[in-house]
C-alpha cells in the first residue's frame, strides 16, 4: 500500500515556474513506477510525464516537453515536477500516482492511467494570463 501526498501548487503568472513534490508512504516505494496526471475543468484527466522505478527512463507528454522536469529520491520516497514556463493552458488539478508500466503487445506503456493502482488527492495550479 502507498499513500501519496501532493503540495506545491498554487498561482502564477504565465511564464513562471512551480515545483510540485509527491510525498509517499510506503515502503516499497522504490519499486514502482511515478506519475504525474492533470485534469482541467471540463476535460479528461491527462497524461504529463512518468519517471521509472530508479529514474532511468522518462517519458513525457509532447505538451509539457522542454518546460516540465521529472525526478525522484528513492531514499526520500518523494518525487517533483519542476514546471518552467508555464502557459495558461497548464491550470488543472495535478495528481500524482504510483503503479507499474501497462505491458502491450511487447511494449511497457507509462502514460497509461490504468496501470496506476495508488493516486494522491492532488494539488490545484492555476496560471492567469
Amino acid at each position: 500500500q502507498v499513500q501519496l501526498v501532493e503540495s506545491g501548487g498554487g498561482l502564477v503568472q504565465a511564464g513562471g515556474s512551480l515545483r510540485l513534490s509527491c510525498a509517499a508512504s510506503g515502503r516499497t516505494f522504490s519499486s514502482y513506477a511515478m506519475a504525474w496526471f492533470r485534469q482541467a475543468p471540463g476535460k479528461e484527466r491527462e497524461f504529463v510525464v512518468a519517471i521509472s522505478w530508479r529514474g532511468g527512463s522518462i517519458y513525457y507528454a509532447d505538451s509539457v516537453k522542454d518546460r516540465f522536469t521529472i525526478s525522484r529520491d528513492n531514499a526520500k520516497n518523494t518525487v517533483w515536477l519542476q514546471m518552467n514556463s508555464l502557459q495558461p493552458e497548464d491550470t488543472a488539478v495535478y495528481y500524482c500516482a504510483a503503479g507499474r508500466p501497462t505491458y502491450l503487445s511487447g511494449t511497457y506503456f507509462y502514460n497509461l492511467r490504468g496501470g496506476y493502482d495508488y493516486w494522491g488527492q492532488g494539488t490545484q495550479v492555476t496560471v492567469s494570463s
